[in-house]
């Protein structure tokens, strides 16, 4: 196995900073705009969108929500053992709303079908943006592209792309795994 770190220290900071900057040139106060990680990883991710637009912009009032996917994937069945789902934790309403769904890593696409598929549970938004810290550019399965990119990295399937968060992890870090055997 052989890894590469993409993304890690400072300039991990720095990407979160500048998601946060392109969020505000959009969506200004956020006052019509809601956040929600996409779970299980995708929480890490918006929380520090959420937590980082609050010190920028103190007086804005930052939607902030999770939402569970698993019964809404196309593949939670094929599995022998039973699913433990995450918890959704939306207490505020996205009818007419614009939201921007957060994930960690975008690579198929799938999990976005799913979350949009779930999302509408909460009602009809206006409009529907995706944030992501990683663009796993190839091996796209659905046509899903995101709004806001941290890093996009180039990799293929036998590679696996894995954020790490100091909440969970201890580190912030983004590492590629690339498998050696031939």
């Amino acid at each position: 196995m052989q890894n590469l770190t993409l993304l890690d220290g400072q300039k991990f900071q720095i990407t979160l900073k500048r998601l946060c900057h392109q969020l505000i040139e959009n969506h200004n106060d956020f006052s019509d705009s809601v956040i929600i990680g996409i779970q299980p990883r995708g929480p890490f991710l918006s929380s520090r969108i959420a937590s980082e637009l609050k010190q920028i912009i103190p007086d804005a009032t930052i939607n902030h929500g999770n939402l569970d996917i698993t019964f809404y994937r196309d593949d939670f069945r094929r599995g022998d053992s039973p699913l433990l789902p995450n918890s959704t934790h939306i207490d505020f309403i996205i009818e007419g709303k614009k939201v921007i769904l957060v994930d960690d890593v975008l690579w198929t696409g799938r999990t976005i079908r799913a979350a949009m598929d779930a999302m509408l549970a909460f009602g009809r938004p206006a409009k529907v943006e995706l944030l992501v810290l990683v663009d796993r550019r190839y091996s796209r399965q659905l046509p899903v592209e995101p709004d806001y990119i941290g890093i996009q990295v180039d990799s293929i399937s036998s590679q696996k792309v894995v954020v790490s968060w100091k909440e969970a992890d201890a580190e912030d870090k983004v590492i590629l795994i690339s498998d050696n055997k031939k």
